[in-house]
């Protein structure tokens, strides 16, 4: 299906996001145990890993224009470095101006030089405009598959060897993300619609582009609701007296069913209309947060329900990039996927901070439940309108 290069680089990308999204994904099992030791409420710790999504995002658009520019390989280097040197740190941090400086700033800039935002640029040159959609939907099921994976292994690690242990080990396998990353060396220059646009002409346009920013709009929305499922579901479930075990099979069943889900959004993706499948996708998570709050809570109501946003996790990913490469090409790919990911760090953000603050003070996160449903059905309106095709540029700007 691919040829030998596509499939280089899909497999070289499979494991640089299994490892960065792998990792990431289980840092709600060190919620309780960080604060317990340190004494700390729990909004020092949500705001530390609110300030990571708001970092990640903010680097992202620059990071991706390196990659864009410079090659992906070279910012994975520094990526991983960044990713190691802030696990390490944590367990160091016994103050919390000290937990954001690691968990914080420094994680979110290593994030933004090791996940999808970089690779996707890479893919999207690497593969022909029929095969993008599928590409990006394996490689975002990689992502997946290490969230499924590392998920319950760190969850294991804090029960039998303690935070600060299960840190140190994470920070050395980040390191893994180096050798992997010389897969991504691309042999020719970027091409593609828009290939004579400059940096700062690229994103001038996309800013100024309706579809653009009902993009932005709509990943917010999955940002704030992933981001607070996977940080403070587990400290949910235990304040229902629902066991640890419970909460590590639901992070586990939203990677693996996250594994077939972006795959299926991949492949859908290249059949039809992207801007509807995200419809349907954010309006089908309101759906299910409504249930799961109605229905009883039991290990059997959460496993459903995990298995159900885990099909919903992060099919919205290789869509929404496949949107962008449809309309504005694949040259600034990296940079302009950065872009619209900073909006969805910014919901990741106030959806892992508010989920700590509004709990501190009303202690539950009922309110933070209900804003999650009604920002899915108004991220399910504003996909519907995108206008999924090029943009049509004067043969003069082109040329610029």
């Amino acid at each position: 299906m691919f040829n030998g290069t596509a499939r280089r680089v899909l497999i070289c990308a499979g494991i640089i996001v299994s490892l960065s999204m792998g990792i990431r994904h289980g840092f709600g099992f060190f919620l309780q145990p960080i604060t317990q030791d340190f004494g700390w409420n729990r909004e020092v710790f949500a705001l530390a890993l609110g300030l990571q999504n708001l970092v990640w995002g903010a680097a992202q658009p620059f990071t991706g224009a390196l990659a864009d520019r410079y090659g992906a390989t070279r910012v994975l280097v520094v990526g991983a470095l960044l990713y190691a040197a802030g696990l390490a740190l944590m367990t160091v941090s016994s103050s919390g101006w000290m937990f954001s400086g690691s968990a914080g700033v420094l994680l979110g800039l290593a994030l933004s030089g090791s996940t999808y935002s970089i690779v996707f640029g890479v893919i999207g040159r690497a593969v022909p405009e029929s095969q993008r959609s599928q590409a990006m939907g394996i490689a975002s099921a990689a992502g997946s598959f290490g969230q499924f994976m590392m998920v319950p292994v760190e969850q294991q690690l804090i029960s039998g060897l303690g935070w600060m242990p299960t840190l140190l080990i994470l920070s050395a396998m980040s390191l893994l993300i180096i050798p992997a990353a010389r897969g991504l060396r691309e042999d020719a220059p970027a091409a593609g619609h828009g290939t004579g646009q400059s940096v700062w002409a690229a994103a001038r346009e996309a800013f100024r582009y309706p579809s653009f920013q009902m993009l932005m709009a709509g990943y917010f929305v999955c940002g704030f609701q992933v981001v607070f499922i996977g940080v403070h579901l587990p400290a949910y479930l235990k304040d229902f007296g629902l066991p640890g075990s419970v909460a590590a099979v639901a992070l586990a069943l939203i990677g693996l069913f996250n594994v077939f889900g972006t795959y299926t959004a991949g492949q859908l993706g290249a059949r039809f209309s992207k801007k509807y499948l995200l419809s349907m996708i954010y309006l089908a998570r309101a759906v299910a947060i409504s249930v799961f709050l109605l229905a009883p809570l039991t290990a059997l109501s959460v496993w459903i329900f995990a298995a159900v946003i885990g099909f919903l996790w992060l099919s919205t990913v290789p869509l929404t990039n496949g949107v962008i490469a449809t309309i504005f090409g694949v040259k600034h790919l990296g940079m302009l996927s950065g872009f619209v990911f900073f909006s969805h760090q910014i919901g990741s953000f106030l959806g892992v901070w508010l989920g700590g603050w509004l709990y501190d003070h009303t202690g539950s996160y009922n309110v933070v439940w209900y804003i999650s449903i009604g920002l899915g059905i108004g991220a399910a309106l504003i996909n519907w309108p995108i206008r999924e095709q090029a943009i049509g540029r004067p043969a003069a700007m082109a040329a610029t």
